[in-house]
This record gives C-alpha cells, structure tokens and sequence, in this order.
C-alpha cells in the first residue's frame, strides 16, 4: 500500500490515503486526506508528529454523546474543528464500540452480544448507505473537502474503522479508486490494530473472566461481510455507486469535479 502510515502511537490505523492510484492514471495526493481513529489516546511524542502534517481542519463522526465520555481530541495547531454526528441512537452497535475502547461496563450489551455483533455490524454498514444522519454527515463530508481551506482534513470516529471506513470508501470512488484497492485499504485496519485488539481483550479478559471473545471481536475488527453488506445496499437502493453518490448523497457534477481537483495530482 503506498499511502503513508503516520506512526501515532494513540492512533496505530492512522493513515495517509496519498499515493493510491485513482481516476485517469492519476493518484490520490499525499498529505491531504488522513484517516483516523478518535485523537484523546494520542501520546505528547504523537503530537509534533501530527503538527508536522498541519492539519487545517479535523472532522469529527461522533455523536455528542460518545464525544462527552471520550478523552478530549488531542490536536496541534489550531485547525477548524467540524462535528458532523453520524450516529443511530435506536442501534447499540455505536455506543457498544465506545465502550468496549473505553473499558467500560458491557453487561447493558448482553442482549446485542447474543444476537450477533458480527449480523449487527453488517446492518450498520447497510444503515450508513440509508440511515438519515449518515446521508447528511457523509455528504458535507465530502463537500468540506473539496474546499482548500480545508486541507489537509483529518477525519475520524471513535476506532476510526467503520464510519471512518465507509466515508473513506465514498472519498476513494469518487474520486475513481477502484474497488480492490478500496478493499485492501479498508482491511489494512485489522493488521494496524492487531496489537492494540490484543491488549483491549486481555484488559476485559481480567475485569470479566468470562468474557465471550467471539461476541467482542467482530467489533474490534473490520471484516470483508461489513463492507459487503454496504455495498450491497448500495445497489439496491440505488443500483450502482455512482447513483448513491448523485441521488443517495446529493453530490452534483460540480462538487464531484471539485473532489478530484483537489486531491488528484
């Protein structure tokens, strides 16, 4: 994978999206689009490696609620900070990540564990492509950063894989990414995070002794189903990418040429 991994320690799947070959023989430009998980565990080595990529605006997927019992965003600089909620409140799965990051307290989520976190999972990709909070923050999403006083936008949610994941898919096809590399890029997160997956199950391993791994895991994780249910809704609500692009999302011929001449080189 050619786009650079920017080596934060509080956020092992950051990553820079720069270098992956999109539309027309063209590239994704480096050092404009970096992904990442929420920025509260960035350590004081992490932050003058974040200030040497300046961000000017960070975006942020979390709804209020999962943000006021998070450690505060640490950020370099002064970028323009955007909250734009992608967030279902009738869907556990949201809040069951945070806990699970923040080690609190999952015996309110026994019954989701019962029912299959990896089927839950799945159902919110296919929420992402339909749900009402996720059409309006994934298209204003897009619309910021085809603005240049944006750039370079840092954009996460709380583990920075799923909401995070999807709009990094929408950012990507739009701007002609195909989906092999798409994919590839979107499974990198597990071989980011496999430490860091090993250290949160061994600490609810030793809070809570019986522990069903298998029920935590699927939330820890990306998997090709998760991405596969989105797509697939995709094309069933809107026949092809490009259609939940125009009609799921709003996005005009302008902001879409916009997109790839901002981050294209």
């Amino acid at each position: 994978m050619t786009g650079r991994d920017w080596e934060l320690v509080g956020a092992p799947n950051a990553r820079d999206l720069g270098g992956l070959p999109a539309a027309d023989g063209r590239r994704v430009r480096a050092g404009l689009l970096i992904r990442t998980p929420a920025l509260g565990r960035l350590t004081d080595e992490d932050l003058p490696v974040l200030a040497k990529l300046g961000p000017a605006c960070v975006l942020d997927l979390r709804d209020s609620s999962e943000v006021a019992v998070a450690p505060a965003d640490r950020l370099a600089g002064e970028p323009r900070t955007v909250h734009l909620p992608v967030h279902d409140p009738e869907h556990p799965v949201f809040t069951y990540v945070s806990a699970v990051l923040l080690g609190h307290d999952l015996d309110a989520y026994a019954e989701l564990a019962r029912q299959g976190t990896a089927g839950a999972m799945a159902q919110i990709y296919r929420w992402f492509v339909t749900g009402e909070s996720a059409r309006v923050g994934f298209a204003e999403a897009v619309r910021l950063a085809t603005r240049p006083e944006n750039l370079p936008l840092v954009y996460h949610c709380s583990a920075g894989k799923d909401r995070t994941g999807w709009l990094t898919v929408i950012l990507l096809t739009a701007l002609g990414v195909d989906e092999a590399t798409i994919r590839a890029e979107y499974l990198r997160n597990n071989a980011l995070t496999e430490s860091l997956r090993a250290v949160i199950v061994e600490a609810m391993r030793r809070r809570q002794p019986e522990l069903d791994v298998e029920a935590v895991l699927p939330v820890l994780e990306v998997r090709d189903a998760y991405l596969d249910a989105g797509y697939d809704e995709v094309r069933r609500v809107h026949g092809s990418f490009d259609g939940y692009l125009r009609d799921g999302l709003g996005l005009t011929d302008d902001v879409l040429t916009a997109l790839r001449a901002q981050l294209l080189e």
